[in-house]
């Protein structure tokens, strides 16, 4: 019987520590909005594979003292607010202390308002419009740039290096690209370029052919094209060029998707489109190019500002030794340091900016082209 008692006692002992350390085991929760079904499920997936990179790099450089492991939830939206908005509901109830995302501004929109109310840090990777850090919520960040930044740049381009007098604009309604639209349209008009038409078109549309005809017949020197990702542009593209467009096709970053030539092929040659300037030379850059590539393939527009967005974050939290809003948010304006996608720095809105240039597609491929200050790239 003694011997039993002391069996017993004994694998108390060691069972003591094992139960200490369960229960003392901490795992920190991160999500993300983005989306993962329907016509954005590229890009969608392309944030999302962004954050889990920098988990993983994270962890593996020594994680957050007191966190045995950080656990992520990523979130689809499908781009569409209610959606997203349950999405952001989700995640608090799973008890989330910071959110990537989300893809579509008008996802990011109505979704933000719910993760401010509890005073979850949000950092979107790709949202544009303007009024995702206008509204002035507390614990709203922008990794990308600011349509109100890239509509000037993309004017400037269209009038100074293109020499153009006449565009023709397209968008498709959504809250994103029509702010851009509207933007450009403004930006350009200031420029003495002449609008011959802003028209729209639906999202989920796939045959363009009326909108097409009626560009072809005003013949403009510039077809502007703000579409809704890569997709519906490449499909919009292809059918410009089987019609016999003869404007020149100048679009924006949500093409900026090797993808985008895949869909669009031959007819791609010669587009040119908007995009911040991202340096590839850099030590940061390689490193990431050398460890996201292998596994998830060639590096698409937003795959980048999702590591950075999430590294950020994760940089907070560790420097402030806590998972309190105040503090992490007091901890990302305190941010400088070269990132993958640029440097980052938090303005007062929650802005980090964005040098936007002009890139060319040259073989398959988007070759730096044209920057506000110098012009062209050599």
């Amino acid at each position: 019987m003694k011997k039993r008692v002391l069996s017993i006692m004994a694998m108390g002992l060691i069972l003591v520590p094992f139960l200490f350390a369960t229960v003392s085991a901490k795992t920190l929760k991160i999500g993300s909005m983005s989306p993962l079904t329907g016509p954005y499920a590229s890009d969608g997936t392309d944030i999302k594979n962004g954050v889990w990179t920098a988990i993983k790099v994270f962890e593996e450089a020594g994680g957050i003292p007191g966190y045995d492991k950080i656990e992520f939830f990523p979130q689809d939206t499908a781009c569409d607010p209610r959606q997203a908005v349950a999405a952001a509901n989700k995640l608090l109830n799973l008890g989330v202390v910071g959110v990537v995302g989300a893809y579509c501004s008008s996802s990011t929109i109505p979704s933000s308002e719910v993760l401010d109310e509890e005073s979850i840090p949000m950092i979107t990777p790709a949202s544009t419009h303007q009024d995702v850090t206008d509204r002035g919520l507390e614990y709203m960040f922008r990794m990308c740039g600011r349509d109100d930044d890239q509509a000037p740049a993309a004017a400037k381009f269209i009038k100074e290096s293109l020499g153009a007098k006449t565009i023709f604009i397209v968008d498709d309604k959504t809250t994103y690209s029509q702010g851009l639209a509207d933007g450009v349209r403004i930006a350009i008009e200031k420029l003495g370029v002449k609008v011959l038409g802003h028209e729209h078109v639906n999202q989920g549309d796939k045959d363009f052919s009326a909108i097409l005809t009626m560009a072809k017949q005003k013949n403009a020197d510039v077809f502007y094209m703000s579409l809704q990702g890569y997709s519906p542009a490449a499909m919009m593209t292809l059918q410009a060029k089987r019609l016999g467009l003869k404007s020149q096709i100048v679009t924006q970053d949500a093409c900026f998707q090797p993808k985008y030539m895949g869909v669009a092929k031959a007819a791609a040659e010669g587009v040119y489109l908007t995009y911040g300037f991202t340096d590839p030379t850099t030590p940061e850059y390689k490193a990431f190019e050398e460890r996201y590539v292998p596994k998830y393939g060639a590096i698409a527009a937003y795959a980048t500002y999702a590591y950075d967005s999430t590294t950020a974050l994760l940089k907070a939290i560790k420097a402030a030794g806590s998972t309190e809003p105040a503090k992490i948010k007091a901890e990302l304006m305190k941010l400088d340091y070269q990132g993958v996608a640029k440097h980052i720095k938090f303005g007062p809105k929650g802005d980090s900016g964005s040098s936007y240039i002009a890139f060319k597609v040259v073989d398959g491929k988007f070759v730096p082209y044209w920057e506000p200050v110098n012009g062209l790239i050599k």
